[in-house]
């Protein structure tokens, strides 16, 4: 008899987070599975990136849990690190390397794509012709669409994005919104927090505002 492999999911369980005294958010609680996304709304200051933080398993929670496949992340430690790919405010690309460069090294650092190489990765976000260009007389938003870049050339089957279309024009934030959408067709799941309104054409998002 074959066994169904397991959905993966990520569950929060009455999650809360404390800083300098002030409570950003309590008793917090939100489950993802295949194809869904969640999209974290709130004032500046709310939590957004604390939650998301602690999402990646990089901040413990002040109470609650954080589940993968129903075991605790932080007991998972890499191997649910293995399962996401994060973006946060800052690009966090080598300058002095080319675009090329920087998703090699990216793609070395381990569960690389069997689909997506770093070229495929720079054509999706449309820096084709700037492979041996060094990063830094990129524009803004051509960094931030190289930083994009990394979650393709990664199997993670979680993307978590703090604020990916900072930087982007509308051109920008329309290709980032496409890889989106095709990664929770093809069965991902996404948590991300934006100024700008995300639009996905998708009928499993789950909104939380934690100015609420």
């Amino acid at each position: 008899m074959t066994l169904t492999k397991p959905v993966a999911a990520l569950e929060a369980q009455q999650l809360s987070c404390i800083r300098d005294d002030r409570t950003l958010f309590s008793n917090l609680s939100f489950q993802l599975q295949s194809s869904q996304a969640l999209v974290v709304e709130g004032r500046n200051g709310s939590g957004k990136t604390s939650l998301l933080r602690t999402l990646c398993g990089m901040t413990l929670p002040d109470a609650g849990n954080i589940l993968w496949c129903g075991e605790d992340i932080f007991r998972l430690g890499a191997d649910y690190h293995a399962c996401t790919a994060y973006v946060g405010h800052r690009d966090g690309v080598k300058l002095d390397l080319t675009p090329l460069e920087n998703l090699s090294f990216a793609r070395s650092l381990g569960n690389p794509s069997d689909d997506c190489g770093p070229q495929q990765a720079l054509e999706a976000v449309q820096l084709a012709g700037f492979e041996d260009v060094p990063t830094r007389n990129l524009s803004a938003g051509q960094q931030r669409r190289l930083a994009l870049a990394r979650l393709l050339i990664t199997r993670a089957d979680l993307w978590i994005l703090d604020e990916p279309f900072t930087s982007l024009d509308r051109h920008g934030i329309s290709i980032v919104e496409e890889l989106a959408h095709k990664h929770l067709v093809n069965g991902g799941m996404l948590a991300i927090t934006s100024h700008h309104p995300v639009n996905l054409d998708s009928n499993a998002v789950t909104r939380i505002n934690l100015s609420e």
